[in-house]
C-alpha cells in the first residue's frame, strides 16, 4: 500500500514565497537588472567589469554590452531570467538593441510594480498596454514612408536616422 506521507521538495533551509511576496520578488529581481544595465545604454554609457571565477572563464572583463553583461551574470529570479531571454533572442535576431529591449522591458515591469500596488489587476494592465501597443502601431504606421524606390531619399532617412 503506498504511503500517504508529504513528500519534501524543497532543500533543507529553503523558503517558499507566496502570493503578494513572490510578486513583489519577481517585480524586484527585474528592476534590478535593468538599473545594472541602464548605465550602459548611450553614447556616455558606462563600461562595467566583470571578474569571472569559472575554471573556463576569462578572469576580468571590461565592457558596456548588455548581452555581454546579461550572459555573464548568474540569475535565480524567474522575471530576471525572462529579462535576460529577451536580450539574447534580440542579439541572436536582430544583433543589436539588446540593452534597449531590456530596459522597455524593465521600466514596463517598473510601471506594472506601481500599478499593481495601487490595486489594479493585472489582465487590466496587460489590456492596457495592448490598446497602447495598438495606437502605437497606428501613429507609426501614418507618419512612415516607403522610399525604395528613391535612393536619394532612402539615403537621406538612414542619414537622419543615424545622426539621433
Amino acid at each position: 500500500m503506498a504511503s500517504l506521507q508529504p513528500v519534501n521538495i524543497f532543500q533543507r533551509g529553503a523558503e517558499e514565497e507566496r502570493a503578494e511576496t513572490a510578486r513583489l520578488s519577481s517585480f524586484v529581481g527585474a528592476i534590478a537588472i535593468g538599473d545594472l544595465i541602464k548605465s550602459t545604454l548611450g553614447p556616455k554609457g558606462m563600461d562595467k567589469v566583470l571578474i569571472c571565477n569559472g575554471p573556463h572563464d576569462n578572469g576580468i572583463q571590461v565592457t558596456n554590452d548588455g548581452a555581454t553583461i546579461l550572459k555573464s551574470i548568474g540569475v535565480d529570479n524567474p522575471a530576471a531570467k525572462v529579462l535576460v531571454e529577451i536580450s539574447k533572442v534580440q542579439d541572436d535576431e536582430v544583433g543589436d538593441g539588446t540593452t534597449s529591449v531590456t530596459m522597455l522591458a524593465c521600466e514596463l515591469l517598473r510601471e506594472g510594480e506601481s500599478l499593481i500596488s495601487r490595486k489594479i489587476h493585472p489582465q487590466t494592465i496587460v489590456s492596457g498596454w495592448r490598446r497602447a501597443v495598438e495606437c502605437a502601431r497606428e501613429a507609426l504606421t501614418k507618419v512612415a514612408r516607403d522610399n525604395s524606390a528613391d535612393t536619394t531619399k532612402f539615403e537621406e532617412g538612414f542619414y537622419w536616422l543615424t545622426s539621433i
